[in-house]
């Protein structure tokens, strides 16, 4: 018997209102065979609908296997069965890897774009000023007439940088590649900005002695007394796109070769864009770019001990930053350091009357540990040179917002490098970024040491 000629849901509310209503219901559910066409009519929809879904799950079971074996001790040293991340442009993002971070915006202005091109390189190349000279001429001339009459037509929400609006397909994969050398985007709160501004809605906190959040009191009371009033102080933190460029010159044979400049786009752009995102997010003045969390008006700065030496780190140290962290925030907690700082951490010591015992590094033979207090720690050549403020910082990055305003763009030009047969290409990508919190709070004990999600080390 084939299922009834009923249209297939395709949202939560369609499927409700298929449910409530008993002549439609009924006309699936009263045959097994219809029934179960239906659901799997259902189901190969929303596959089609959204492709990663079977990825998702494909790569849940698989990292589950995985964590099987190295549990029973048949990891075969640590390595999954299969691949568990196949390259990006191997396969559709799923729905989780789009969601994250506020990588992919499916109504972003150039998501009117994917699936036009094969790949970041193919879409550079149909936009490329010397298209007409490859094999596929005429194809990559209508894909790039695409791209300009769809640009064209979002014209006042365009910055009007010039160049080509970027795929969002292929700008979410590029950040989803960046993500694996940057260090605080995949950790922060990444909002999505549909315009030039935001206005960011945030607690005006500074003590939780006599109240939280910014004023909320809470009182216990009897039953039919008075009731106490208690209002929170909201502020605001306004995110403005600020623009990063991102410049490079590109042999015009590389250009050509479709295979090697897709390897080029993927390996160089990302690590360059996290690179310089993050010098922003860790040292950013706030003027023309991000805000950086090292010297911001919430950052807790820790004192030296007295009588420390310059550029060195103590164990006193490290513990007087964990007691300055906001309690909420020690689960989410970083330590980020810069390299020189290593050679103190590894050496360092703990006094025990007339001598001491090692505390980080215990055996020689082994790895580093790379975690301080069962805290995570990160290397970063962002961080401030031994000495400085910055050198260590412990954080939690979901205090730092990033406002994203998903628009990139690409632009080609020769003139700049004609005599050395390159072109230059230019990306540009708007974004800010700065801390959530504005200011230390004190505690409820009513201490003095004041807290933070970020805690930095002072100059010594």
């Amino acid at each position: 018997m084939t299922a009834p000629t009923i249209p297939i849901p395709t949202t939560a509310a369609e499927l409700a209102s298929m449910a409530n209503d008993d002549t439609r219901l009924h006309a699936v559910l009263a045959d097994p065979a219809a029934r179960q066409e239906f659901f799997n009519n259902y189901a190969a929809a929303h596959q089609k609908k959204d492709p990663g879904v079977t990825a998702e799950i494909r790569e849940e079971i698989q990292r589950g296997f995985a964590e099987l074996l190295k549990a029973n001790g048949m990891d075969g040293g640590g390595k999954p069965p299969v691949p568990l991340n196949a390259h990006p442009l191997d396969r559709p993002l799923n729905r989780a890897e789009r969601r994250a971070n506020g990588i992919y915006n499916k109504k972003a202005v150039a998501a009117r774009l994917d699936g036009k091109f094969e790949n970041p390189a193919d879409f550079l190349q149909s936009v490329w000023h010397l298209a007409d000279r490859l094999p596929k001429s005429a194809d990559m001339a209508a894909k790039g007439a695409a791209a300009r009459e769809i640009m064209n037509s979002f014209g006042t929400t365009i910055p009007a940088d010039g160049g080509f609006l970027v795929p969002e397909e292929f700008r979410a994969t590029l950040l989803q590649l960046s993500l694996e050398n940057s260090v605080v985007r995949p950790l922060a709160t990444v909002i999505p900005m549909s315009s030039q501004k935001l206005l960011m809605p945030m607690v005006d906190s500074t003590t939780n002695a006599t109240s939280v959040f910014g004023g909320l009191i809470f009182y216990w009371a009897e039953e039919g007394s008075t009731l106490t009033e208690s209002q929170s102080t909201f502020g605001v933190i306004g995110l403005e796109a600020n623009k990063l460029t991102g410049f490079a010159g590109v042999p015009n044979e590389l250009v050509a070769d479709a295979p090697a400049f897709n390897g080029y786009i993927d390996q160089q752009f990302p690590k360059g864009l996290a690179f310089y995102e993050d010098k922003a997010f860790f040292n950013g003045t706030g003027v023309g770019e991000p805000r950086g969390f090292i010297t911001n008006s919430s950052t807790v700065s820790v004192a030296a001990e007295a009588g420390q030496a310059t550029k060195t780190v103590l164990w006193e140290n490290i513990v007087n930053m964990y007691s300055r962290m906001l309690p909420s925030s020690l689960p989410n907690a970083l330590w980020i350091i810069a390299p020189n700082v290593l050679p103190q951490l590894f050496t360092m010591a703990l006094s025990v009357g007339t001598g001491g015992a090692p505390i980080f590094v215990t055996n020689g033979a082994a790895g580093a540990p790379m975690t301080l207090l069962g805290i995570p720690i990160r290397i970063s050549e962002k961080a401030s040179t031994v000495g400085t403020t910055g050198d260590i910082s412990l954080v939690d990055l979901s205090y730092y917002l990033i406002g994203d305003r998903q628009i990139m763009t690409a632009d080609s030009s020769t003139h700049y490098l004609f005599g050395n047969d390159k072109t230059a290409f230019r990306i540009i990508q708007r974004l800010d970024g700065r801390p959530w919190l504005q200011s230390a709070i004190t505690p409820a004990n009513g201490a003095t040491e004041t807290l933070s999600p970020f805690v930095q080390l002072a100059t010594r």
